[in-house]
């Protein structure tokens, strides 16, 4: 009997083989865009900052043999967002990615954490110097989070 490289790897982890971690490369449909996505950018979580550029947190897309990923916090007191990610595709004016975004806004879901896990995508509308979450609706109320990596 042959057991594959990754369940092998798993077993021997103790991970369950169907959560292992998959490690594709990111599918870039477009190298300028992906040129313009690696590096540091501004981002924000409106609630947080409403705009202003000293609140805003930073995130670093950062490229692993050819696996682009990111990781990054914004804070505000109590109040923050995290988001983490791997991209797995890229394209001219927006960007997928597999990851989580944990959203924490006193005044919003009792003040306890939202979590989104998933592929999610980031996009570019009209004449915007940045990318915006495509799916805005919190899954935890009735509100809509703007969700923004900047352009550098």
């Amino acid at each position: 009997m042959q057991i594959s490289r990754a369940l092998l790897i798993a077993l021997l982890l103790g991970v369950a083989p169907g959560s292992f971690p998959q490690t594709t490369s990111t599918v870039i449909n477009d190298r300028a865009a992906a040129v313009q996505l690696v590096g540091k950018h501004k981002f924000q979580l409106h609630w947080l900052s409403w705009g202003k550029w000293k609140d805003l947190g930073e995130l670093v897309v950062i490229n692993r043999q050819g696996t682009l990923s990111f990781k990054a916090r914004q804070a505000r007191g109590a109040d923050y967002v995290e988001i983490e990610g791997t991209v797995l595709k890229v394209e001219t004016k927006e960007f997928t990615f597999r990851g989580r975004i944990v959203t924490r806004v006193s005044y919003k879901n009792e003040g306890k954490p939202c979590e989104r896990n998933g592929e999610m995508t980031f996009k570019i509308t009209g004449k915007r110097r940045y990318w915006r979450l495509v799916e805005m609706q919190s899954p935890c109320d009735e509100t809509t989070d703007y969700v923004d990596i900047f352009l550098r």
